[in-house]
């Protein structure tokens, strides 16, 4: 498979590229400075030069069979920044897939979407990532969400929790979300879902297969 990952240098996507890469796919990172090109390809993956606020997008799609959204403007960044880059990002992705014939779209989005109002300095983010949300949902494409929730640099244990009823604030390696985006890709019964990611006892893969069409999300709140 082809996969073009935005937000390509970020943290959930080189571990997405590097699981990509070691089982044979074509794993490409799109990514705006070209110092990060050799890490990339440190990777097994390809790098792919396009600033996703300024450029042209369509040109760099190449031959993509899926398109996983995973970029962000990041913790350090203001309020406009998170709109142009976590919604428009995501819309800018969404518009190149539908131009270019890619059907299958995974987004990176976030546990707490489902409340952003009452969420006090994260508002914006999360505002940002429902609203990425709810154009991803009808965009038309076979579309996975995937939330994860409080990220953290534990090994991953390949183990997880998916949960479609959302309100939980628990906590999920980056190296277990990259595994299930991995595992998501290659799951058509994850098409049109719409899930929060924990760690949990769950083998990543058997919970990935375990997904029913159209679930998620229900609010536990």
């Amino acid at each position: 498979m082809d996969v073009l990952v935005a937000g390509g240098h970020g943290q959930i996507a080189r571990r997405l590229l590097r699981i990509l890469a070691a089982n044979g796919h074509n794993a490409r990172g799109l990514i705006r400075n070209p110092d990060h090109a050799a890490d990339l390809e440190a990777d097994g993956a390809h790098p792919v030069l396009c600033d996703l606020e300024h450029d042209e997008l369509i040109p760099h799609i190449g031959g993509a069979q899926a398109i996983v959204f995973a970029a962000g403007a990041g913790p350090g960044s203001g309020p406009e920044r998170k709109k142009t880059v976590d919604l428009g990002g995501a819309i800018k992705c969404l518009e190149a897939a539908r131009a270019t014939g890619v059907d299958r779209f995974v987004i990176v989005s976030s546990i707490g979407t489902h409340d952003a109002e009452h969420a006090g300095p994260m508002q914006v983010y999360l505002e940002a990532k429902r609203d990425a949300d709810t154009a991803v949902r009808t965009s038309g494409l076979s579309w996975t969400i995937v939330k994860p929730g409080v990220l953290t640099d534990e090994p991953g244990s390949g183990t997880v929790d998916i949960a479609t009823a959302f309100g939980r604030r628990d906590a999920v390696s980056r190296d277990n979300v990259a595994l299930v985006l991995y595992h998501v890709l290659l799951a058509d019964n994850s098409i049109r879902t719409e899930f929060e990611l924990f760690d949990g006892p769950t083998p990543a893969q058997a919970a990935v297969e375990a997904l029913l069409p159209g679930s998620g999300p229900v609010n536990v709140l």
